[in-house]
């Protein structure tokens, strides 16, 4: 593990835990990588001095709420009413300086507060202004979140401040733009700004909004009653408010010869990062990972390396954390770095050992993918693979202690026997509750030390 730290930035911290041993013939080297970030939320809200947007000189952070307006939002009628106080109690916790803005989103998007293509700076005045122009939303129009993200581009895009941050609310589909609209405006935005999402009530499509924060690497969820939607906002803006620094990724150098199979982030949930590499130079890559503040991740990196020979060592890969320069102009910061090591034996004991932190988050990934599957084969009426999936996912929760995706899926199954995976599916499951399993599935819990 080394770390590399400025004055101006949080501290990083890379630490590698794998099996580095291979039989013969052995080409195959996983390692789960664990970052972590401390003196970044610890600063108690005050943005960190620095040289640049990226260290978060001047204002902080930049934040967009989204709002769905649309005409199905008056269904019951409380629903804008809870939208309307939950964007009021973002708005409380927005520190002094954050600059802001609202958009209500129907099928086109439209600048509720401040206007003229700004940003406000959040102070007692300009908050409640912005709590009294809240007062204004209706529900009427249709849904095209294309159009909302693009104007949160564009109101984000000149901000000078180190976090640029959305916040996105809907309750329906996305029923009035082309799915190639959303993905052609993901793609435009995706390393412009984070975006965190939600979906308000079961009439929303769970694949678009955590597509969404996937895309815009923040998180998803949902709020099935609206009556919860202020807390569920307040929460967001506090670690909204937390961050401290963007547009970190994780370089990836590989020697001559090294294949990557995979790099994948494994907590707090899992999303997949191999797609997403914009090359660095000779044989590097970088992966985004978004914004931080004081909190530690993992990551699973697999790759292949070469044949080599008994008593034969190599390094199969170098792992850093790196910073842009906010100019674009100067050398990235290396914030930390770790290695990742082959070493051939004829150890059977040692070659086939797994790494604890390694197998726990090979069976977290598989615990997402299955109940994935197995509400899939459920509404497709495949009941008996549903059953069978389902049953692992129970399996791989009781085994590493992932008490909450537990509790979710035994609101969609009866479980006979969590130890065997031995599982009947319900008669009768609430909206709710399946959609809740299936936008809260890639949630991880850490490896047991």
């Amino acid at each position: 593990m080394a770390n590399f730290s400025k004055s101006n930035v949080p501290q990083f911290s890379v630490e590698v835990y794998q099996n580095a041993f291979l039989p013969e013939g052995g080409r195959e080297v996983n390692a789960i990588v664990t970052v972590t970030s401390t003196g970044g939320g610890t600063t108690g809200g005050i943005p960190l001095a620095g040289s640049g947007p990226a260290y978060g000189a001047g204002p902080g952070a930049a934040v967009v709420l989204m709002v769905d307006c649309s005409g199905s939002m008056d269904y019951p009628p409380t629903k804008m009413r809870n939208a309307r106080d939950a964007t009021a109690a973002a708005i409380d916790t927005l520190r002094e300086g954050t600059l802001f803005a609202v958009v209500a989103g129907t099928h086109v998007a439209q600048e509720v507060y401040p206007g003229g293509g700004r940003l406000a700076v959040a102070d007692a005045h300009t908050k409640a202004l912005a709590k009294d122009a809240l007062r204004g939303l209706s529900a009427g129009g249709g849904t095209a979140i294309g159009t909302w993200l693009r104007l949160a581009d564009r109101l984000l895009g000149p901000a000078e401040a180190g976090i640029r941050h959305g916040v996105l609310l809907t309750d329906g589909r996305n029923e009035h733009e082309a799915p190639e609209d959303l993905r052609a405006a993901l793609e435009s935005c995706a390393g412009r700004f984070t975006c965190d999402a939600r979906g308000v009530g079961t009439d929303w499509e769970v694949k678009e909004v955590t597509g969404i924060a996937s895309a815009l690497l923040g998180t998803a969820d949902i709020v099935a009653d609206p009556s919860g939607l202020a807390d569920d906002f307040t929460r967001m803006m506090e670690n909204v408010m937390g961050k401290e620094v963007a547009d970190v990724a994780l370089r990836l150098w590989t020697p001559v010869g090294v294949e990557i199979r995979f790099v994948k982030q494994v907590a707090p949930s899992v999303a997949d990062l191999t797609g997403r590499r914009t090359e660095a130079g000779p044989r590097a890559g970088d992966y985004p990972t978004g914004s931080w503040g004081d909190e530690s991740r993992d990551y699973h990196v697999c790759v292949r390396v070469p044949q080599a020979g008994i008593g034969q060592e190599m390094l199969a890969a170098r792992v850093s954390l790196i910073l842009p320069d906010p100019s674009g102009a100067g050398t990235p910061q290396t914030l930390s770095q770790g290695l990742v090591r082959a070493v051939w034996t004829d150890d059977m004991a040692a070659s086939t050992s797994i790494n604890p932190q390694v197998a726990h988050y090979t069976g977290q990934a598989e615990l997402a993918q299955v109940i994935q599957q197995g509400l899939e084969a459920r509404k497709s009426g495949d009941f008996d693979g549903a059953t069978a999936k389902l049953g692992r996912a129970v399996q791989l929760a009781s085994a590493s202690g992932n008490q909450d995706t537990a509790r979710l899926l035994s609101k969609v199954v009866d479980v006979v026997d969590a130890a065997t995976g031995t599982v009947r599916l319900k008669a009768k499951v609430a909206e709710a509750d399946e959609m809740t399993l299936e936008t809260r599935s890639t949630k991880t819990v850490r490896v047991k030390k």
